[in-house]
């Protein structure tokens, strides 16, 4: 897996809708990036779309310094590709970066599992079934781009029990670039992250069965991704 080329998105716009966004109130840097990341991990904005400066100016009611803020930072977090004399762009990752994204989630997330089954966090593992509630009824009700958010934030969530912030913070873009990445090959109905494998990995943590929930997490993760260079190839 070493094609460097990124992976080509199906009926991508070259532009960024407007009504892919909601503006809101004294838009600040910080919410006009959390809006333009919700729409692209939620589909709204397809890889390789352009996020023109003068519309999202016009969209937020904001300058081009706030604008500029708001694309640096989602620049930083990989989300978005700054490329000079051409603006700003919907990151498209490569099929190398599969590889490479995943190699880290699942040292990650492996670590997350193990200290989890030694008790960190295990008095909250409540709310982590709450997200998958929440993730089971957001498919039955086929509202796909809740459902899509909220399959990354159960891994997202399950590492917030270890306590471990900076763990947190890698993991969550880690999570986000994944997110992005499936959004390159699989349509709105459709994910490779199973909220019945998460269920199946929290039923493991539940009596701290570490060895059981490494494996469960391990091979969630090695699914997703080889479904993602498959899927694409389809393309």
């Amino acid at each position: 897996m070493s094609d460097p080329k990124p992976i080509a998105a199906p009926n991508a716009s070259s532009n960024a809708s407007a009504s892919a966004l909601s503006a809101a109130a004294g838009a600040n840097a910080e919410s006009i990036a959390e809006n333009i990341r919700a729409a692209i991990l939620e589909h709204r904005l397809a890889p390789g779309a352009k996020l023109t400066e003068a519309q999202l100016c016009e969209v937020f009611a904001v300058k081009r310094g706030t604008v500029r803020q708001a694309l640096a930072q989602l620049a930083g977090e990989r989300l978005v590709d700054l490329e000079p004399n051409r603006g700003a762009f919907v990151a498209s990752p490569s099929l190398q970066e599969v590889q490479e994204v995943f190699e880290v989630r699942r040292i990650i997330e492996l670590v997350v599992v193990e200290r989890i089954g030694k008790g960190h966090g295990m008095r909250r593992l409540k709310s982590i079934s709450a997200t998958i509630g929440r993730e089971r009824r957001a498919f039955e009700n086929r509202d796909f781009s809740a459902w899509i958010r909220l399959s990354g934030e159960f891994h997202a969530e399950l590492a917030s029990l270890t306590g471990n912030t900076v763990l947190c913070e890698c993991l969550s873009g880690l999570v986000a670039r994944s997110t992005l990445i499936s959004a390159l090959y699989e349509s709105l109905g459709k994910s490779s992250c199973s909220f019945e494998d998460h269920e199946e990995i929290l039923a493991a943590l539940d009596p701290g069965d570490a060895a059981k929930a490494a494996t469960l997490m391990a091979q969630h993760l090695r699914d997703v991704e080889l479904k993602i260079p498959h899927a694409a190839r389809s393309i």
